[in-house]
């Protein structure tokens, strides 16, 4: 059976004419990377390539998988090559940093909601656990954002006193840690009970409020302080 090439199907059938006329809402998933990626493969057209790549993961299937997937895993892919991959990684990146981009400089970083909503795409798809450390003013504006320590996949390593020491380096009055759980689940660890008890009393100590500490999950999060536990 010959397979259509994008220019010989129907108009409004093809993506690239879809999208001018009706608008990018109305492409789907695949028409969209489709719209991206420009050409297919051998025998086939870039809608079957886009619906291959989507599909490629079988734990972490459509558009969330593009975020898991590395350069190393697309090139693999029949009709991708290091280009393509290229543009994908890309886009996917794009993604993250549109989301974060909606939270104003000086927005008010107290309510465990609005953190966790601005950092859930950046963080969700991490392998590993990464601590961050938000810096905050007098109204909880934030001042700097600090990578505090990056892990194994169940596990990482934090100081209290790497944490101060960062905060009178800002002349932080407030801070909120940040953390995520790869496996997606947004149970706090003994471990994590435990450091985040051992942070607030040294906060209380030196002067600098712990606002809270909020692990990030699969589009889920535990919030500390919501939970009663500072």
């Amino acid at each position: 059976m010959k397979h259509l090439t994008l220019k010989e199907l129907p108009e409004s059938e093809r993506p690239y004419e879809k999208c001018e006329k009706y608008g990018a809402e109305v492409l789907s998933n695949a028409e969209l990377l489709a719209v991206i990626i420009r050409t297919g493969s051998r025998g086939e057209q870039a809608i079957g390539l886009a619906s291959r790549i989507l599909s490629f993961s079988k734990e972490k299937f459509g558009l969330i998988g593009l975020n898991y997937l590395t350069l190393e895993e697309l090139i693999t892919i029949r009709g991708i090559g290091r280009a393509k991959a290229i543009q994908i990684l890309c886009i996917a990146e794009l993604s993250k940093r549109m989301v974060k981009e909606q939270l104003p400089d000086r927005a008010v970083l107290s309510n465990p909601q609005v953190i966790a909503n601005h950092y859930m795409q950046e963080m969700r798809y991490l392998e590993y656990e990464q601590v961050k450390l938000l810096l905050l003013d007098t109204k909880c504006r934030r001042i700097k954002e600090i990578i505090i320590s990056k892990g194994t996949v169940n596990a990482s390593i934090l100081e209290p006193r790497e944490i101060f020491v960062k905060a009178f380096q800002y002349s932080a009055v407030n801070i909120v840690l940040l953390h995520n759980h790869p496996s997606g689940n947004v149970t706090p660890s003994n471990a994590d009970i435990s450091i985040t008890k051992r942070v607030v009393q040294t906060g209380d100590l030196v002067g600098i409020k712990v606002v809270d500490h909020i692990i990030i999950g699969d589009n889920r999060y535990f919030s500390f302080r919501e939970s009663g536990m500072i």
